[in-house]
């Protein structure tokens, strides 16, 4: 049975077509049976001419779900536009990242050839990131219903007024403020918007939500990380005539007049990313944000036994341990002490 790969590649790049254009012919050369959509496999055909390989068409040589992987080429923006395509379908995707920052991405432009290996040779394992569904109500309507594997954020419409917001978990008000905004993100989403808002950078296997207010003009208006079982709401207040916009993943948008209340909770739906290393995320970080670390000694060394190599300091009983000796202050308070009983 013939295993499939569907390429994804920003078309209007010259490198990622390139890199479109190697990866298509890596796959053949493998074994395996590159996909693409009919719109990219033109834009190449315009730029280098024919394709000296086969490539068969998403959607009339072979279905979706027919894909063993989706190998994703460009930035973190590439990637999530791929994760509105593999939406409500079992197949991973792979990133390869020819963007900036790349934190989605499993690998890098010079990694192409050998994440191509990887992939003929099944050397990749597959976790989900969970998402969120974002639900928009106005007087009472729902008006709009999206999903986010980041975030969604509800920024100001209008670049000279701020909107003024309440936050919501669970059902009970927790704090109202003027701001330029409000992210409510994933752990994924933690090193994204959230993360330029100053929230906190959250493990992707942790589960949780987080609310990171962006630029809140308060005094309590701090990130916060709750429950993946929480419900999230913000409400565009009444107090001005200031109007919001959603932005979910940066993608897709609602407008939002004041009155207009935001819902979020957590997705049954996840995305699946394929990972063909296992690199710790804190590495991860390291890497991207190319974090000092200069000085970093690691671990203690292990003994034989497999114990760290530092002896064991025996148990001391409260009455045996030394205070030391008393300072002046502490002395004559002492002394008083004694005279009293």
């Amino acid at each position: 049975m013939s295993r499939r790969v569907l390429v994804l590649a920003h078309t209007g790049r010259e490198d990622s077509m390139i890199a479109a254009r190697e990866a298509c012919a890596q796959l053949h050369g493998s074994g395996l049976v590159p996909v693409m959509s009919d719109q990219q496999q033109r834009d190449l055909e315009v730029h280098f001419g024919s394709l000296d390989h086969p490539t068969e068409i998403l959607g009339e040589d072979v279905e979706l779900a027919d894909v063993e992987l989706v190998m994703v080429l460009g930035g973190d923006g590439t990637i999530l536009r791929a994760a509105e395509l593999v939406r409500g379908v079992d197949v991973p995707l792979l990133g390869v990242n020819l963007g900036h920052v790349g934190f989605l991405a499993e690998s890098e432009r010079a990694d192409l050839a050998q994440t191509v290996q990887w992939v003929a040779s099944r050397s990749y394992s597959v976790e989900e990131r969970m998402t969120i569904d974002v639900t928009v109500w106005v007087q009472g309507h729902k008006v709009a219903h999206s999903w986010a594997l980041n975030e969604a954020a509800i920024e100001k419409a209008s670049r000279e007024r701020m909107i003024e917001v309440v936050t919501e978990v669970d059902g009970k008000p927790l704090t109202s403020f003027g701001c330029d905004g409000v992210v409510l993100a994933t752990p994924t989403g933690s090193t994204a918007y959230a993360f330029s808002a100053g929230g906190p950078v959250v493990w992707p296997e942790v589960e949780a939500l987080l609310i990171a207010p962006i630029s809140a003009h308060a005094l309590f208006a701090r990130p916060l990380v709750v429950s993946p079982h929480s419900r999230l709401a913000v409400e565009i207040l009444n107090r001005t005539d200031a109007r919001g916009v959603l932005w979910c993943d940066g993608r897709r948008s609602v407008d939002l007049p004041p009155g207009a209340r935001v819902e979020v909770t957590r997705s049954d739906r996840p995305v699946r990313l394929a990972r063909i290393s296992a690199t710790p995320f804190s590495a991860r970080l390291v890497r991207k944000f190319e974090l000092p670390i200069h000085g970093w000694r690691g671990p203690a060394p292990l003994g034989t036994n497999g114990a760290a190599a530092v002896p064991e300091l025996p148990p001391q009983p409260w009455t045996g341990r030394s205070l030391g000796p008393l300072q002046p202050a502490e002395a004559k308070a002492e002394a008083g002490k004694d005279a009293d009983e």
